[in-house]
């Protein structure tokens, strides 16, 4: 298979792309795979380390507040198709597949002149504006969440998970034990995005104190960015701060609850693992999309929503106790996450690419 893979700008839309890159990989290991991307974000330093060819396009987002910026946008939205096209008749690819982020737009529809085979993969239960622009061009639309469904034409829309689910189905789980947590007691882990948040860090800083004398321990991932804002809190025994956890997956399969944002991500993580989850879905994100997220598994039982404004040291402390306390509720919610995750997610995707390939 010769296939091309458009994603950019987060990790929520790398890393599902680079679990279909492995699927490809794994079942036809002769595959030429060509990464598109952007000039200036991760997936440029990222992509090309894992040893895949890799192009970058300078292209922009589109600017929500100041309308006239938008004529900027539009002049690189034209040039990038431009640049795509030629990069795309070069490499004459088999697919062309878009993972999100707003390089997918310029690429995808450059394909779509060119009348190439198109798939898309939508990892939120929203989607953003790129895939629902790129919808009509696409021969297959793949989505994370069964909500999604609502948004696109039924006969190209297939529910196939999140490909990193099926990822995180093979890493190896880590003892808490490891990270110097006592076996026998429940852990928490609370993390909000890996770089973490300024006004979650002031909220957490004063939730902190009421973690003393809990029988059950807490891990706060603060994000590089804020670790030493934690510096002259006085940290309970049963709670330990990191900046930044390498093995965050492998610890989460040995932990008892977290508490965390709603990013896509962070919903094929919990799901494939069948977490309990506190979501405190992030208000700043487009079309609000981590809160939809998170109140499709709310509403199957999966997870249980604190708003933003709302999160404080009474109300977290008291919905940790309770989920942990109660084990029915803890129960329910546990196979609920469980019936939401998919774990050959990359495999059914991999499947609809070989069938819009025929």
């Amino acid at each position: 298979m010769r296939a091309i893979v458009v994603a950019g700008g987060t990790g929520g839309h790398i890393y599902p792309a680079l679990a279909i890159i492995n699927k490809i990989k794994e079942r036809e290991p002769d595959s030429e795979i060509l990464y598109i991307g952007t000039k200036d974000r991760m997936e440029k330093d990222i992509v090309p380390k894992l040893g895949i060819d890799y192009k970058g396009i300078e292209m922009i987002g589109l600017n929500r507040k100041k309308i006239f910026a938008n004529f900027k946008v539009l002049d690189k939205y034209r040039k990038a198709i431009n640049e795509a096209k030629e990069i795309i008749r070069n490499f004459h690819p088999d697919i062309v597949i878009g993972v999100g982020g707003y390089i997918t737009a310029p690429v995808l529809y450059a394909a779509h002149l060119l009348k190439y085979k198109i798939v898309i993969h939508e990892q939120n239960s929203i989607p953003g504006l790129s895939n629902k622009f790129l919808s009509n061009f696409a021969d297959k639309v793949c989505i994370s969440l069964p909500g999604s469904k609502k948004y696109f034409k039924e006969s190209r829309v297939v529910y196939t998970g999140n490909p990193r689910s099926e990822e995180i189905m093979g890493v190896k789980k880590v003892s808490k034990s490891s990270f110097g947590f006592d076996s026998s007691k429940k852990l928490v882990v609370i993390v909000m995005g890996s770089l973490g948040s300024e006004t979650m860090t002031q909220k957490i800083k004063q939730i902190i104190p009421g973690f003393s004398g809990k029988n059950y321990q807490v891990m706060i991932i603060t994000g590089n960015n804020y670790f030493e804002d934690y510096k002259d809190i006085l940290i309970p025994g049963n709670v330990k701060l990191v900046p930044f956890c390498d093995e965050l997956i492998s610890l989460l399969k040995d932990t008892d609850l977290i508490v965390s944002r709603a990013g896509a991500s962070t919903i094929a993580e919990i799901t494939a693992i069948g977490l309990p989850a506190i979501l405190v879905p992030s208000p700043y994100v487009t079309h609000n999309h981590q809160y939809l997220n998170a109140k499709e598994l709310e509403d199957c039982g999966a997870c249980k929503i604190i708003s933003e404004d709302d999160f404080s040291k009474d109300v977290l402390i008291f919905e940790i106790d309770n989920l942990l306390k109660n084990h029915d509720l803890y129960r329910k919610m546990q196979n609920a996450c469980k019936t939401l995750g998919i774990s050959d997610s990359a495999t059914r995707i991999y499947e609809e690419i070989q069938r819009v390939i025929g």
